[in-house]
């Protein structure tokens, strides 16, 4: 049974496939586009999927999409009533009146004929968490922006029985009000809310009473905005002047000096979705037996709230789709497609590892090294010279591009195309924020830890392998490199038996230096997804200011490159984001 689980035409479009109920691949469209947050139909993606498990279109038992379009066009319908609806809102909403645009986008760009299944957002994002987890039982809780109506969803599952009990619905959002507020501070909206994250231990939470006023509580898990401060059913933008008045100050003008006001917005902002989902979990602790919870939707890669979920909620276990935002909804659709095609639910075994995309062996790099005329210094067939020679430079206080074997689905780099550096040197943050990443100062760098010592460095119960939640520094060595303002850290786990390479890079580091860790972050500059292929990170490696690219078994000094490459990449324009950075996309 081959069954392809797609998400599309919002934002993160993605193409994953389930085989025999067992998660084979799974990429994002950007990654091969090379637009950031590519909401395109995936049809690269598709193709690597196809290609990837060896299948023609004649071998796929169903496609399964991630949303009803109908019941989306009702939302977008409403939306366009409203009396101060926007023109913009309105022109959007006539260019999505065809409820059947998404299957015939399917069976024209696809060439697909089969069977075709589809499911809600918020059970493609239940589903996707649940199917995944490895749990019996789960209490289910998804959050995000909106999908057809709903906005937040509470439910339970059980063996293959998912069931999702209440709903909150657009546009009462927790995702928007957060979206909102990053609008605010002059980050982009759908983008930026993990720099608000990141800003918030700066500040103060002085402002969180009156973000609290926003949100008013209601029976079960219900809430409502105070819809009188936020602009975005009229499609002008975020926020109304409102907000403003209530916070004070006008709202921040993008690229503009951060001041400590806009720190305390983002701690108080911070603060109070905190509060939030640990009351929606201790309420939802009531309606549902399980000691498990399963977690997806955008909101759920605020790693910092998950931390305090795990620390002060009432569930045990918590699992989170590391793909929580649409990207995993593919994921999610393929899974409810498998039970209801087969009656069987998809592997009982816990997601592992998500190095689910494209990889490539040491003969393909050798040949487009060869081609492109450099001399690249060659490992095949000796891991442990790779391992020393890698180390050499990252004690000499080197940036490292690291490119091994199959690319991470989701939003975090996790040891296959990731930066890394050492996270003893007081510089590094800076430097690799100034030169390499091109962004913000403010923002931290994750460790990537082994993981049999990151107790002793990390207050973690328990395995990180997504870099998804955030928990104390306590280790007794130095490392201002990834070591938060609040002395907190977004901490990924290594383990040997998912990513070996990756575990025996760190492990040599630790041998040589008796630190079990590095500083690890994307493979890509400001703007840019991810690096997907070996010219993909060739082109980054020149264009940025890496010191050594680890190309698989082969390593590139940046004195070896040549001066042609330079020019061209310097005449190659960046990548342009696909998504709208002033509103939120609705449509």
């Amino acid at each position: 049974m081959n069954i392809i689980g797609l998400s599309a035409f919002f934002h993160d479009s993605t193409c994953c496939l389930l085989q025999d109920g067992k998660l084979i691949c799974a990429a994002e469209e950007e990654r091969f586009s090379r637009r950031k947050h590519d909401a395109s139909l995936p049809w690269r993606a598709f193709t690597y999927c196809l290609d990837q498990a060896r299948l023609t279109l004649a071998d796929i038992d169903a496609v399964a999409y991630y949303e009803q379009p109908q019941l989306k066009l009702e939302r977008q319908l409403w939306m366009g009533l409203q009396p101060n609806a926007g023109r913009l809102i309105k022109d959007q909403v006539r260019a999505h009146l065809d409820p059947g645009r998404v299957e015939a986008s399917i069976r024209q760009g696809l060439g697909y004929r089969g069977a075709l299944e589809f499911v809600t957002h918020h059970q493609a994002h239940a589903a996707s968490s649940y199917f995944f987890s490895g749990f019996t039982d789960a209490a289910l809780m998804t959050v995000d922006a909106v999908g057809e109506w709903a906005t937040t969803t509470y439910g339970q599952a059980s063996d293959k029985t998912l069931d999702l009990f209440e709903e909150v619905h657009f546009p009462h959002s927790i995702g928007m009000f957060y979206s909102a507020l990053t609008a605010y501070l002059g980050f982009e909206v759908n983008s930026g809310e993990y720099k608000v994250m990141g800003l918030a231990p700066y500040g103060q939470p002085r402002y969180a009473d009156k973000l609290r006023t926003l949100i008013e509580p209601g029976k079960g898990g219900q809430f409502r905005l105070n819809l009188t401060y936020f602009d975005f059913l009229e499609g002008g933008g975020m926020f109304s002047g409102r907000l403003a008045d209530l916070l004070g100050r006008p709202p921040r003008a993008k690229e503009s000096e951060i001041e400590s006001f806009h720190q305390d917005v983002a701690r108080s902002l911070q603060v109070v979705l905190e509060e939030f989902l640990l009351t929606q979990a201790r309420w939802l602790r009531t309606r549902v037996s399980s000691n498990n919870l399963c977690l997806a939707g955008g909101v759920a890669l605020n790693c910092v709230a998950n931390g305090r979920l795990r620390r002060e909620g009432p569930f045990e276990h918590i699992f989170i789709q590391p793909a929580a935002g649409d990207s995993g909804g593919a994921l999610g659709a393929a899974a409810l497609a498998q039970i209801r095609l087969t009656d069987k639910r998809p592997s009982w075994e816990p997601l592992q590892h998500v190095y689910l995309g494209p990889g490539f062996d040491s003969s393909q790099v050798r040949r487009l090294l060869t081609a492109a005329g450099v001399q690249a210094l060659s490992f095949e067939h000796n891991e442990s010279g790779l391992m020393a020679a890698t180390v050499d430079r990252l004690m000499d206080g080197k940036v490292i591009g690291w490119f091994q074997g199959r690319m991470e689905l989701g939003p975090r780099a996790l040891g296959a195309r990731s930066i890394l550096a050492d996270p003893r040197r007081s510089d590094m943050r800076q430097r690799i924020n100034d030169l390499v990443k091109k962004r913000e100062a403010f923002r931290p760098f994750a460790p990537a830890v082994l993981a049999d010592h990151a107790a002793k460095h990390f207050e973690l119960n328990g395995s990180s392998p997504f870099m998804l939640e955030t928990c104390a520094v306590r280790s007794s060595l130095d490392l201002p490199a990834i070591t938060h303002v609040d002395r907190s850290a977004r901490v990924q786990t290594v383990h040997r038996d998912t990513h070996a390479r990756f575990y025996t890079l760190i492990e040599a580091f630790h041998h040589r230096t008796g630190c079990p860790m590095l500083l690890n972050t994307s493979f890509n500059m400001r703007g840019e997804p991810m690096v997907c292929t070996p010219a993909d990170a060739v082109r980054c490696f020149v264009r940025s200011s890496i010191d050594v690219l680890v190309l698989e078994d082969f390593i590139l000094d940046r004195g070896t490159i040549p001066a042609l490459w330079k020019l061209i990449a310097e005449a190659d324009p960046l990548s342009e984001s696909a998504i709208s950075h002033e509103v939120y996309t609705l449509f």
